[in-house]
């Protein structure tokens, strides 16, 4: 029997995904938006892609949740996208009544759900899934630190002229311009950055991984970036799925790893059928603790304005 996936948010974010779920064949797809026809619409062309791809899954489109009952996981990328000059902080509030109500439609339907956060500011919107769903924290999971660290190794091998297959990157913290790139464990194959690029230029590329979705959105114009963050998200479905126990960097709920208490940071998890089924306490040096810690107050700045309304 076929896994059940469901994708809340039937915008780029969220149709990108369902085509990768589809095309990789993880389980019957259901797209839901609150827009009338367009989840019908673009699930529909999904379906009748599949002769051509070469796919045999269901695909469905509704603007409502009885279609998703029974899910076995729960990518949730509804909400609004970040304009120019408009940053992750500024989607909070608005987000947040975003983010509610469809968890509290998720748990109505699938209760055993494993939930994937995309929405942005994506750690503060994990912390409102967990407080409203009431599910354990190994199953909400906060898809951030995959998408950073495919920037990072983007850049890299840009810098370096090889295969981003080779290059391995490391970025812990909050999702936001505050993260962490730790360029000491970062490599290619096996290599020290630190030995293949200068200081400088490495200290530029680690900036613009940071601003990495920034970027987009000033090309854009008009929206944010959905191909990689798509792509990442289905990663981490994919782990779980066909339970393959990937380390992959995610937003998690911290109870006194890497001395955070109560927030949901980025940092390297296991990624199985139960979701997090492992959390990774890396050894940092000073400077790498005081970034991360940084990071971890930007989080908790966010979460303290949602505080009134997490009662």
């Amino acid at each position: 029997m076929r896994k059940k996936i469901t994708v809340i948010g039937g915008g780029n974010v969220g149709a990108s995904a369902a085509v990768n779920l589809a095309t990789k064949e993880l389980g019957n797809v259901v797209l839901v938006d609150v827009v009338e026809g367009i989840p019908q619409g673009k699930g529909l062309d999904m379906a009748q892609m599949g002769p051509v791809e070469g796919y045999d899954v269901e695909i469905t489109g509704a603007n409502d949740y009885e279609a998703t009952a029974g899910s076995d996981v729960v990518v949730i990328t509804a909400g609004l996208a970040r304009k120019p000059g408009m940053s992750r902080d500024d989607l909070l509030l608005a987000n947040y009544e975003v983010v509610k109500s469809v968890t509290e439609q998720v748990v109505k339907h699938s209760p055993n759900a494993i939930l994937v956060l995309v929405t942005n500011p994506l750690d503060a919107m994990c912390t409102v899934a967990h407080h409203v769903s009431k599910f354990p924290k190994n199953r909400v999971i906060g898809m951030a630190g995959v998408l950073d660290s495919a920037r990072f190794r983007t850049f890299i091998a840009r810098e370096l002229n090889v295969s981003v297959e080779n290059v391995t990157a490391v970025v812990l913290g909050g999702h936001g311009d505050t993260m962490v790139p730790i360029t000491r464990l970062s490599n290619v194959s096996g290599i020290p950055l630190t030995e293949l690029i200068a200081p400088d230029r490495l200290a530029a590329i680690v900036d613009r991984t940071r601003n990495g979705g920034a970027e987009i959105v000033k090309h854009l114009k008009t929206g944010s970036a959905y191909y990689a963050p798509s792509a990442s998200a289905v990663e981490m479905v994919e782990s779980i799925i066909k339970d393959k126990k990937k380390i992959l960097p995610c937003a998690a709920l911290l109870e006194g790893e890497y001395g955070i208490n109560g927030l949901f940071v980025g940092v390297p998890v296991k990624i199985g059928a139960n979701g997090i089924e492992q959390i990774f306490e890396i050894k940092l040096n000073d400077d790498e603790k005081a970034a991360l810690k940084k990071s971890a107050g930007a989080v908790q700045e966010l979460v303290d304005v949602l505080k009134p309304k997490l009662v």
